[in-house]
């Protein structure tokens, strides 16, 4: 049992309201209230985002599994031996029929991050007691979660000081170029993304290609919405019945990558406190080498990191937040 509380409040999103995809703008937002939160009428306290993997939720950090704690028992723990301090952790929900927002904005699938940093934040900041300055503020997250944690500190500075990013996408041509081979297989069965959508619609993903072909499909409604394209909206960056790439659309998604969002901006993320950087040794994606790349590129510029590279692979590592969590908030207490 936790000896904090969660709470599931709801609000009405305006900047998600008619979004393209049709998904609902009235969200829930994940609050988790430390121990002592009530003790005391006047006390404040840090707060940490925690974004979601791409086809995860907010309500999926606190899921069950045997043997396995979650995110917030993690935490618990973490506090109970003092390794962190009380802070109160806020999950955004983000969830796009597509199954994931990447936590940007784009006219395909909604103003995502502009919901986070405008409404969420604002939202949990009136509605409780957090300390609301960008100094006392952190974003974490895995894979898209991780990247969405660096397109924040990127895109938005002066919204958070302390930043996590577990395996989070960059180096796209070595992480991602490499499942278009299966997602062009996938969707060619299909008949092509209009009949693999009515199938996945009515049965959702069955199997890795099906994964990788909604994956591609909501990526690419974030990277390359194309409005003058047929439903979904968003343009491929390889030819379905080849499977060969399409030069300038796959350009489009790279202006996406954080790794060259960073060599594009040179002030970009200079002003962070603190940076986590870490990724399994054998990620299935290779995002090994987009952390040793990223960390080079903050090191660079004089921005404190902390990079580490585990024995493991992509997914299956929610435990890696009993390494984060210490760090990203004692950060903020520095």
């Amino acid at each position: 049992m936790l000896r904090g509380r969660i709470e599931l409040p709801v609000f009405e999103s305006r900047l998600l309201e008619g979004n393209p995809l049709g998904d609902p703008h009235q969200r829930e937002v994940l609050v988790y209230l430390p121990p002592s939160y009530d003790e005391s009428e006047n006390r404040r306290f840090p707060l940490l985002m925690v974004l979601p993997s791409y086809a995860s939720g907010h309500r999926t950090l606190m899921s069950y599994r045997v043997w396995e704690p979650d995110l917030f028992e993690r935490y618990e723990r973490l506090l109970d031996a003092g390794e962190v301090p009380e802070a109160i952790l806020v999950a955004p929900d983000t969830m796009t029929r597509w199954g994931g927002s990447q936590f940007i904005d784009s006219a395909a699938t909604g103003a995502y991050q502009s919901y986070v940093v405008e409404e969420v934040l604002p939202f949990v900041d009136e509605q409780y007691r957090t300390e609301p300055a960008p100094e006392r503020r952190a974003v974490v997250g895995r894979s898209s979660g991780g990247y969405g944690a660096l397109r924040l500190g990127i895109d938005r500075p002066g919204v958070f000081s302390v930043y996590g990013s577990h395996a989070g996408d960059s180096l796209f041509e070595v992480s991602i170029r490499p499942s278009f081979t299966s997602a062009a297989i996938t969707l060619g069965h299909a008949g092509g993304v209009s009949r693999f959508l009515e199938r996945f619609e009515k049965r959702g993903p069955r199997g890795g290609g099906d994964f990788e072909a909604i994956m591609t499909i909501a990526t690419a409604a974030c990277y390359a919405p194309d409005l003058d394209a047929p439903f979904p909206h968003a343009a491929l960056p390889f030819d379905v019945s080849s499977g060969l790439p399409i030069d300038d659309v796959w350009a489009r998604w790279l202006k996406h990558d954080p790794i060259r969002l960073l060599d594009a901006r040179p002030e970009a993320m200079k002003s962070a406190k603190f940076v986590y950087l870490d990724a399994g040794d054998r990620d299935e994606h290779g995002l090994q080498f987009a952390a040793r790349r990223l960390a080079e590129q903050l090191e660079s510029r004089d921005v404190p990191v902390f990079h580490e590279e585990f024995e493991g692979t992509h997914r299956g590592t929610g435990y890696r937040y009993d390494r984060s969590l210490p760090l990203l908030l004692g950060a903020l207490e520095a």
